[in-house]
């Protein structure tokens, strides 16, 4: 009997480990140029991400995943409309190299430690303070989306991450460790339980049809 619950726990504390986040992820892109603010809904397979507009402060762009059936859909709030989306493979230059460092910080109270990605044809280098609290749903939607910006392709690059990885904060550097290019920051994270209508294209919104 003891064998039995002891058993028992192990598998429970196996399976929070590795359950997969509910609820929001807010977080900021920042360049040289401009500053970006993005929520994250997520709930099971089903990933919605709001593009939040720097002036008008309202969801301008949404994009919503099927992480089961690999769709990609745009949603445009304006126009209630939606189409589907699909994105050709980034084709980078040069050579990548991965180091797992040895640094670790705390970012909105999880502890991340750190990755660095270069590339010396590119004279560029991204680090990336990374947090494995059950965020499986990240990097297959980032392998998924296929987009060309360096923050995801270098991210894409890193082969042996551990289940569940996403990154808490990221700042693209030349190799020099100049000044930030671009920086991405998780700034808010809410565990709940989220409504499915948060996650998928409202139901009176019509499929875009181009002419």
């Amino acid at each position: 009997m003891k064998k039995i619950t002891v058993l028992a726990a192990s598998l429970a504390f196996s399976t929070m480990a590795f359950a997969q986040f509910e609820g929001s992820i807010e977080f900021k892109m920042e360049t040289k140029k401009d500053t970006t603010n993005n929520i994250y809904y997520v709930k099971g397979n089903d990933v919605k991400l709001d593009q939040i507009g720097r002036k008008s402060g309202k969801v301008e762009g949404s994009f919503v995943f099927d992480l089961k059936g690999k769709t990609i859909k745009f949603v445009n709030p304006a126009r209630k409309v939606w189409g589907n989306k699909t994105e050709t493979p980034a084709t980078p230059k040069g050579t990548f190299q991965v180091v797992k460092g040895k640094d670790s910080k705390v970012i909105c109270g999880k502890k991340c430690v750190d990755y660095v990605v270069k590339n010396a044809e590119e004279n560029t280098q991204i680090t990336y303070w990374i947090n494995t609290e059950g965020y499986g749903f990240f990097a297959p939607l980032v392998q998924m989306w296929n987009r060309k910006d360096k923050q995801s392709v270098y991210f894409n690059q890193i082969k042996e991450l551990p289940k569940g990885a996403m990154p808490m904060m990221s700042v693209e550097t030349d190799l020099n460790n100049g000044p930030a290019i671009s920086k991405l920051e998780v700034v808010k994270v809410d565990k709940k339980a989220i409504d499915p209508s948060l996650v998928s294209v409202p139901a009176d919104y019509k499929k875009f049809e181009q002419n």
